[in-house]
């Protein structure tokens, strides 16, 4: 069989494969219920309720907006003790005022909003999961040769089998996965340009700043991105290098608006967290924290990542290098973080992960472009 043949039997088989992914996935969801007994469920779809009740006043949080027991009903679903105690609900803490109230950015609540009341989360990740195989067939559609190909495979099929596990963990990392899906295509685009687009940059640096508003801690999935701007301005002090920072920060800060108005409104000021002070203690190396990190499916995810942005970093004059400089700084600071974090979930590396691969697969699939003088300035200065 001719090898351009073979390229696109192997193609076909791939996107197949992704596609009866998504399909038993999406059975599976639709099967799922709301009322599984994680208290996280309850406050985002809570947060959902608020909105699709008052609107955009759904951003003032407290306990006095429950005057229809939307909250005590579906605690009491899920058999939480004293349903009718306000002082013990959970994902709350006490504010100044007497005000009781939700810790989460607004995102996730209002994503789950866009659906009717008790059919929320199953549209959610099935939309997100389709946002996800529909980037890892476009993974398969422009590998240009055989061996990619059938790499972009792989890393699409095990993209969209994550959308369950561990995707499931919390409702924010469906959607916050997919738009790191969305990233790390644009993220490639921007660096294999002839003439890097400041609005492209913007647009990275918003779509970031969105997926703050489904988890905080994703505003550390910035940091590369900061750190490679911030050396190639330092390097080339142009006007060129300080407007790509510019827009990207621009670009975040308008990104992450609702979240600054929802602490705003709930918590006194933009910049006045909503969380409590067993979310902000002061990281610490823990052994115990680390050990279920080794025995997780992300160290998995964290070990691909790392090996393939060490990869990356070996090759010369390809986007694929530049994009490895953004992944590593941005996996130093967020594993750095996470390992060092107080409490171990499932999920927390999880954006990270698919981020950094996301990033890497696109930028070794698209075409190279002659790079002008600045661009070559900014990759130089990177790989000192």
């Amino acid at each position: 069989m001719h090898s351009a043949h073979v390229k696109t039997f192997i193609k076909l088989i791939f996107g197949l494969i992704c596609l009866a992914i998504l399909a038993s996935h999406v059975m599976t969801m639709l099967r799922w219920s709301e009322a599984r007994g994680v208290y996280d469920d309850v406050c985002y779809l809570r947060q959902a309720h608020l909105f699709q009740r008052f609107g955009l006043n759904g951003f003032d949080t407290d306990a006095a907006g429950d005057d229809d027991r939307y909250f005590v009903g579906k605690l009491k679903q899920i058999a939480f003790p004293e349903p009718n105690n306000l002082e013990r609900w959970p994902c709350h803490i006490h504010k100044s005022g007497g005000k009781l109230i939700l810790q989460y950015p607004p995102g996730t609540g209002f994503l789950l909003a866009l659906f009717p009341e008790g059919f929320q989360v199953a549209p959610l990740y099935i939309a997100s999961s389709i946002i996800v195989c529909g980037f890892a067939l476009l993974g398969v559609l422009m590998a240009p040769t055989l061996f990619s190909g059938m790499g972009a495979g792989l890393f699409g099929a095990l993209a969209v089998y994550l959308m369950i596990n561990p995707a499931k963990a919390s409702y924010s990392i469906a959607p916050t996965v997919a738009l790191c899906a969305v990233v790390g295509f644009l993220t490639a685009r921007w660096l294999t340009e002839a003439k890097r687009s400041i609005l492209l940059i913007a647009l990275i640096g918003l779509l970031i700043g969105v997926s703050v508003n489904l988890r905080l801690p994703n505003l550390l999935l910035a940091a590369g991105y900061c750190l490679f701007l911030a050396t190639a301005f330092m390097h080339s002090r142009t006007l060129a290098t300080f407007l790509h920072g510019l827009a990207f920060g621009a670009g975040a800060l308008v990104g992450m608006a609702p979240t600054l108005i929802a602490q705003a409104v709930n918590a006194g000021s933009p910049f006045a967290t909503t969380y409590g002070a067993n979310d902000a203690r002061p990281p610490a190396i823990d052994v115990a924290v680390l050990g279920e990190y080794l025995r997780d499916t992300q160290l998995f995810l964290i070990g691909v990542a790392v090996v393939w942005t060490g990869l990356s970093l070996r090759v010369s004059d390809r986007a694929a290098r530049q994009s490895a400089l953004i992944v590593a700084g941005n996996l130093v600071v967020n594993l750095g973080f996470f390992m060092s974090h107080p409490i171990f979930t499932q999920y927390y590396v999880v954006p990270i992960a698919m981020l950094s691969m996301w990033t890497l697969s696109f930028a070794w699939l698209m075409p190279w472009r002659e790079l002008p003088e600045i661009v070559s300035i900014q990759g130089k200065a990177l790989a000192r």
